[in-house]
This record gives C-alpha cells, sequence and structure tokens, in this order.
C-alpha cells in the first residue's frame, strides 16, 4: 500500500473538471484515485500524477451500477488506503424540452447525477467515519440555482446535489467530515464543447458569457481551485456552503 497523508477519490475524473481536480489534489500532495466510465482516460490522468511524482490509481466504474462502486473503492483501498477526500463530479446531461423528455432519460440523469452521488458518499463515508476527519465536495450547477431552458431533468437533479449538501453537512458536521458543494458556470469542458457545438444553448455561448462580470468562460482549473480548497484543513469550519465558480453571473 502506498502510504499518504490522505487519499481522495475523484468521480469523473477521466476528463474536463474532474481531470482537472485531480491533477490539482495530487500537487496538493493527496494520493488520487481517479474513478470514470472511461477506463483509457482515467488511466492516462493517472499516469499523468503518477510521472509528476504523485500517487494515484486509476478504476473503471459507472456511477449508477453500486457494485461496480464497490469493486472500485476496494481497489482504491488496497493500494492507496482509507479514502477521506471525496469529490463527486460525475454527471450526465441533455438537452430537450420538458415535454419531450423521455422517462428512460429522465432515469438516467437521476441515476447518474443524483443517486450516483448517494451511492458513491455512502460507500465511501465509513472510512472518515473512522478517521474523524473527512471532506465530500459535491459538484451542482449554475442551472439548478437560476434554471435553464431545456434541461429540466438536469437541472432537477443538480438542485438535489445542493439539497443533499446541506442536509448531510448538518447531519456529518459533529464526526469531523465537511461538506459543500461547487456550483460551475460556464466552463470549457468536453461536455460544455458539445453543447457549444451543437448550438444547443437559445442564444449564442459567446452571447451568454459577455454578461458576466468576468467575460469569459471558465477554465476547469477554476472549478478545481475551489474543490481543493474545501477539501483541505484550511476548511475545517466551512461547511454546508455552495460556492459559485461562474464568473461572478450571480443566482
Amino acid at each position: 500500500m502506498i502510504q499518504s497523508a490522505k487519499t481522495a477519490l475523484v468521480t469523473g475524473g477521466g476528463a474536463g473538471m474532474g481531470r482537472a481536480i485531480c491533477l490539482h489534489l495530487a500537487r496538493n500532495g493527496r494520493a488520487v484515485g481517479v474513478l470514470d466510465r472511461d477506463g483509457v482516460a482515467a488511466e492516462g490522468v493517472a499516469q499523468e500524477i503518477i510521472d509528476a511524482g504523485g500517487a494515484a490509481l486509476a478504476v473503471t466504474a459507472d456511477i449508477a451500477r453500486r457494485p461496480q462502486i464497490e469493486v472500485a473503492l476496494a481497489n482504491i483501498r488496497a493500494v492507496l488506503g482509507p479514502i477521506t477526500i471525496l469529490v463527486n463530479n460525475a454527471g450526465v446531461e441533455d438537452f430537450c424540452a420538458f415535454e419531450d423528455i423521455a422517462e428512460d432519460v429522465w432515469d438516467r440523469l437521476t441515476d447518474v447525477n443524483l443517486k450516483g452521488t448517494y451511492h458513491v458518499t455512502q460507500l465511501v463515508l465509513p472510512d472518515m467515519v473512522t478517521a474523524g476527519w473527512g471532506r465530500i465536495v459535491n459538484l451542482s450547477a449554475l442551472g439548478a440555482q437560476v434554471g435553464a431552458p431545456n434541461m429540466v431533468h438536469y437541472t432537477a437533479t443538480k438542485g438535489g446535489v445542493i439539497a443533499m449538501t446541506r442536509s448531510l453537512a448538518i447531519e456529518l458536521g459533529a464526526k469531523g467530515i465537511t461538506v459543500n458543494s461547487v456550483s460551475p458556470g460556464f466552463i470549457e469542458t468536453p461536455m460544455a464543447r458539445r453543447a457549444m457545438d451543437g448550438n444547443l444553448f437559445p442564444i449564442p455561448w459567446e452571447q451568454i458569457v459577455a454578461t458576466y462580470p468576468i467575460p469569459r468562460i471558465g477554465q476547469p482549473e477554476d472549478v478545481a481551485a475551489a474543490c481543493a480548497f474545501f477539501a483541505s484543513d484550511a476548511a475545517g469550519y466551512v461547511t454546508g456552503q455552495l460556492l459559485g465558480v461562474n464568473g461572478g453571473c450571480a443566482p
């Protein structure tokens, strides 16, 4: 087993914000379990960390499938040790008018974005309780705060993540575990790029960004820095909070 002060698990760690979060935590001295449905992408991020002198392990799992998560966590614990930092980043999106949303699509978004967060958090929690120390960071979304056209199903799941964050913070604070949420705005990720290239926004994305106090699209590293703060010792008296990383686009 690799000896590390603290081991982090990042879901959806193979690309975009997840990759940036993994690399940032590794630079802060954390061993990182890189979990993603795309095993090749997860391996690539883990190798980046190892090549830079850090400790990492790639694991493959769909967070909507609890048995897959259990296997992945067992592998991380065997190599990197107990998991005391969790970043629930994995998620899926869809653009569709509400009246046209198919039930199976609604269920898939709920199973990954909301129920998947429940699965992973519940399975990691015993490590934190045993340690008497833990950091849980949940990725929500600006759309869950302000609404978004053609994304009712997506924003509903992310709104659930915000509510889960607050309730978990109240329940777990006395155990030495903090729970916070980072709410990204318009961030340059493969997911966002698909929407931009497909013209899936009601107005051109350049016009949206131009209205922000900081008139640019955000970068994955902007989100990673916020997650790293919540995951740090310095944030020990911060819990139940929602931090917008959105260029000043106030909810």
